[in-house]
């Protein structure tokens, strides 16, 4: 690369200590300011040596608790986000403060000079998108989403189900992140300051879908729940209708004590399930629909042959995806190669919004409680 780029972080709770050490260290593993060990990678994952083109210039944060964090970690303190905005050493700013401050700060950052990484979702709503861009357009500087799931291994095995129709033609996905924790004891619980998780997990999850295919969406239908915080959602469920057909049924929940599998796939050749992170990619992919000498089992109080399972074998091929290598500092490197014009953003503002749209009619499908019709 031909410039290495300084980087100064505004904001050092959960997220921004995370991209602090990651930073700091090299490794690029965003880690909670509370862990003393760096996360251990995935099989298959590699890091890309950070400092090769990316240096952390120093943070800030309102709570003096977190820049004496910071110090005691041998991180440098700005004394102000006005003095890291000023400082010339700086090239570029990423954003890690509570959702409703994204853009203000950001159009700060462009209007100085400064190149923003904008942590997700990168604002509070389209409209305001539609500004930041705006600035960046007359700036002439990056502003880049930090949309950073579509290079989850997870993901990237179902998108190559997709992509090289391993499974015939998808006719069903669905993707759950479940959990038992209820929303965040922190900011993220408050309607004001961009909480919720629609907000919080469902970028990234609407984010990949809408990624991986590559056709309009023609009708939605949302229902958020609120069982732990009357005021921000903590949940929903997500039924997206794309223009071939295919239905795609996404699941966010913190009420959840027993979880169902991260991903399955359904194709007209066969299926596949995730169960969780760092989890194999099981799949049975059909060999023959000539199998009609079922034997009927018990099911509850009666019989089927309907749903007698397959014997396998000779009908029935069953395997594992192999893993793949995966590179979790992939956005970092693109970033920095956008700002030195050495490739196309990948995480593109035109996809972040599409994105903050499709999170819009969920919210507008679940206060009506109707399906919309859907174009985008």
């Amino acid at each position: 690369m031909s410039k290495k780029i300084r980087i100064g972080i505004i904001g050092v709770g959960g997220m921004g200590s995370g991209h602090a050490m990651g930073i700091h260290s090299g490794t690029g593993n965003t880690i909670w300011s509370t862990q003393i060990d760096y996360v251990p990678p995935f099989p298959g994952e590699m890091t890309s040596n950070l400092p090769d083109f990316l240096e952390l210039a120093g943070v800030y944060d309102i709570n003096p608790a977190r820049n004496e964090w910071a110090v005691n970690h041998g991180i440098s303190v700005f004394e102000n986000y006005d003095a890291m905005l000023t400082d010339p050493t700086v090239d570029a700013i990423l954003i890690a403060t509570p959702n409703h401050l994204h853009k203000d700060m950001a159009i700060s950052a462009m209007r100085a000079g400064k190149h923003v990484l904008c942590e997700k979702p990168v604002m509070m709503s389209s409209a305001e998108l539609l500004e930041v861009m705006a600035v960046s357009k007359e700036t002439g500087k990056v502003f880049y989403p930090r949309q950073n799931r579509e290079w989850d291994e997870d993901f990237l095995m179902v998108k190559k189900i997709y992509d090289e129709k391993l499974l015939g033609n998808l006719f069903n996905i669905k993707c759950r992140i479940m959990g038992s924790r209820g929303i965040p004891g922190d900011w993220r619980g408050v309607k004001e300051f961009g909480g919720g998780m629609m907000l919080d997990w469902g970028v990234h999850i609407i984010d990949r879908i809408v990624k991986m295919v590559p056709e309009k969406i023609t009708n939605l239908f949302c229902h958020f729940t609120y069982i732990t915080n009357p005021e921000c959602d903590d949940g929903f469920q997500l039924h997206l209708t794309f223009e071939s057909g295919l239905t795609v049924n996404l699941e966010v929940g913190t009420c959840h004590f027993v979880n169902e599998p991260l991903w399955c796939v359904y194709g007209d050749q066969g299926s596949a399930m995730i169960e969780g992170w760092g989890k194999d990619c099981k799949m049975a992919r059909l060999v023959s629909w000539d199998d009609k000498d079922a034997t009927p089992i018990m099911a509850g109080a009666g019989l089927t042959k309907t749903m007698a399972p397959r014997s396998g074998g000779k009908s029935v091929e069953e395997f594992t995806l192999p893993r793949f290598d995966f590179d979790r500092n992939t956005l970092y490197r693109n970033f920095v190669e956008t700002i030195n014009g050495e490739a196309e953003q990948i995480v593109t503002q035109e996809h972040a919004l599409r994105v903050l749209r499709i999170m819009e009619a969920c919210f507008e499908s679940s206060e009506s409680g109707k399906a919309i019709a859907f174009e985008a």
